[in-house]
């Protein structure tokens, strides 16, 4: 679960790493090498994002950072049947992982702008399994 308010897109961040196995080139805690959101402030301060949150160029910019290979797609550069087929690629991959960022309050939530990983897709319901990483708040859900 993110440890702050703000701290949604750093703990999805953290969240996609730990499932590529990405290693931090340092411990988080004991002798484990997982990446924690506390390690993702190359592109900005965590004092900064704590404050103001972060944006989608800024997160896509911590996961280069860290590593990882990032594709960072906006709505406007494809449409949904390519969004689909992302997903359904993404969601049967070991190596591929999805950050959505998306308005809370389209699926009649509290709050507004979020970053989430998603987990999974359903064809017959077309929705995408959300692993909200505000679990204080939402418990893992589908949408559509």
């Amino acid at each position: 679960t993110q440890s702050e308010p703000a701290y949604c897109g750093l703990a999805s961040l953290a969240m996609v790493l730990n499932a590529l196995a990405i290693d931090p080139g340092r411990k988080w805690k004991g002798p484990w090498r997982w990446y924690d959101e506390s390690m993702l402030d190359c592109c900005e301060p965590l004092e900064k994002i704590q404050v103001e949150g972060t944006t989608f160029g800024k997160v896509a910019c911590l996961g280069r950072c860290a590593g990882a290979n990032v594709e960072a797609l906006r709505t406007n550069q494809s449409n949904i049947d390519d969004f689909r087929n992302h997903i359904k690629r993404c969601t049967s991959s070991a190596d591929c992982h999805l950050i959505a960022s998306y308005n809370r309050q389209h699926f009649k939530q509290t709050g507004t702008g979020h970053f989430s990983p998603i987990g999974g897709y359903h064809a017959g319901s077309d929705t995408v399994l959300i692993l909200d990483v505000a679990r204080f708040k939402y418990p893992p859900h589908w949408v559509p």
